[in-house]
């Protein structure tokens, strides 16, 4: 009943649209968000910034869905098609086979995936140098670490996840060879309570920051860093206002920039199928602004993190990309 309800508000949303004097002379954006949607703090709730932000200065009309899994997406992707959306997104990875099946049928509409590269000629492709962000939250960690004991806890291991592991792991040990990391990974990126238990575990083992890349479930590591006093470090949105103090800082990636840029093309005639990546170097990604934890964070340990992201862009520093 939950997913039949689901998609008729879609149905109803789009309609709205439709009915509407001025839809058809305005860009129109469906948005479809990877499991678990709104709320969770980080991968969605970027994209959806992105998508508020396009209605606000360019004036488009859009309609969004929250998938409740996975066999649900060719279905949203194919009906936004099919009510007349200019531009159909569809927030990361899991959308992948879906989109396979859906953009060949629908060659005069233009789509875009985040997290993963569809070859098509009407699909752009949004994927980010996570690694290299990872790499300087990495930096963070191994310099503010007490213990020489850093935790990473992952959503699914994947490729993707893999990226921001293994740039974390590098950028502890670019400024800290003596640290050990620990790594977990749930198995799902919207089950807090395990992402707590999991961060709790390697706490108990001596971790005194853990990084998460994990989605809806990086929300338990955070509460437990919170609960039992050890640091945190966010990932996809600045999550540093969740547990002030306790975010280190966050490896902020700009879903809402890639969502909003390719919005942006499509209203200017200027959307281009193919690979767009966002990395260190265009501010794609990179850390927080340290809002809350100027006074934990010492300025050389910001300036240190300065220096590498400086290193990453001119080539002197290169982070591991262990999809390639």
């Amino acid at each position: 009943m939950a997913k039949r309800f689901s998609f008729l508000l879609v149905v109803a949303l789009v309609f709205s649209l439709l009915t509407g004097a001025a839809f058809a002379e305005q860009v129109r954006v469906g948005l479809v968000l990877s499991e678990g949607g709104l709320g969770d703090q980080s991968f969605n709730d970027a994209a959806f910034r992105g998508l508020l932000r396009a209605r606000d200065e360019l004036g488009i009309y859009f309609s969004y869905v929250e998938p409740f899994d996975i066999s649900e997406m060719e279905d949203h992707q194919r009906f936004f098609a099919d009510a007349g959306m200019d531009l159909v997104i569809a927030i990361g990875f899991t959308h992948e086979s879906a989109m396979y099946s859906v953009a060949p049928d629908y060659p005069d509409t233009k789509f875009a995936i985040v997290d993963t590269v569809v070859d098509l000629p009407n699909v752009a492709s949004l994927v980010f140098e996570e690694h290299e962000g990872s790499f300087l939250v990495g930096v963070v960690a191994g310099l503010m670490t007490k213990s020489n004991k850093i935790g990473f806890v992952g959503g699914m291991e994947v490729p993707l996840i893999r990226k921001f592991q293994v740039g974390f792991e590098e950028g502890v040990r670019y400024v800290n060879p003596n640290a050990e990391v620990f790594v977990g990974y749930v198995g799902d990126f919207n089950d807090p309570g395990r992402g707590k238990e999991m961060a709790i575990s390697q706490y108990e083992r001596g971790a005194d920051v853990v990084y998460h890349a994990a989605g809806g479930t990086g929300l338990g590591v955070i509460e437990a860093a919170a609960d039992n006093g050890f640091y945190a470090i966010g990932v996809d949105s600045d999550q540093d206002h969740l547990a002030p103090g306790t975010v280190l800082t966050s490896m902020v990636k700009r879903v809402d920039l890639a969502v909003f840029e390719t919005i942006k093309d499509v209203v200017e005639g200027k959307f281009a199928a193919g690979v767009r990546s966002f990395g260190v170097v265009d501010g794609g990604v990179g850390t927080s602004e340290f809002n809350f934890t100027k006074h934990i964070v010492p300025e050389s340990v910001r300036q240190k993190v300065e220096e590498a992201r400086q290193k990453i862009i001119s080539g002197e520093i290169v982070v591991t990309d262990p999809t390639k």
